[in-house]
């Protein structure tokens, strides 16, 4: 029973983290484009943010920890399949990129909002963009890797 409880909020983290990514760069983000002059766009675009990064800290923190926690449960990496391996590396480099569009880029686009230099917004913001693709790309693949990897 730990593992399964341990897997649901696992995945329920996941499901937030790559949910939302979609969520803002499929319909967020092209809504804003659509309807926003750049001033307000930007200004929009900087709250959304702020609001989903204070989700994302926790669903890291709550991935990282379910899953050290399962794969202990399962007796460590030695005894867990390829897969986890995969996920594990992966889930690495999203966060590290996490960690640099929240410490740095998204600074940086806080303070051009705050300073009303809409143009280093503008390019903040596309910065944002591109890394949360890539992102979400990676989140993708880690879904696939979680459930086409069951099969080998």
């Amino acid at each position: 029973m730990p593992h399964a409880i341990l897997l649901f909020i696992h995945l329920l983290a996941a499901a937030f983290w790559v949910g939302g990514m979609a969520t803002l760069h499929f319909a967020v983000r092209p809504a804003a484009v659509a309807t926003l002059e750049p001033p307000l766009r930007l200004r929009t675009m900087a709250a959304a943010l702020r609001r989903f990064f204070i989700g994302v800290d926790a669903a890291i923190t709550l991935l990282f920890v379910t899953g050290v926690a399962m794969i202990l449960l399962l007796g460590g990496f030695r005894t867990v399949h390829w897969r986890v391996e995969a996920m594990m590396s992966i889930a690495i480099v999203m966060a590290g990129i996490y960690v640099y569009i929240r410490a740095s880029v998204f600074k940086a686009l806080r303070r051009a909002v705050d300073e009303s230099a809409w143009p280093v917004a503008a390019g903040r913001l596309d910065m944002i963009r591109r890394l949360v693709s890539l992102n979400l790309a990676l989140g993708v693949v880690v879904f696939g890797v979680a459930i086409l990897g069951r099969a080998g």
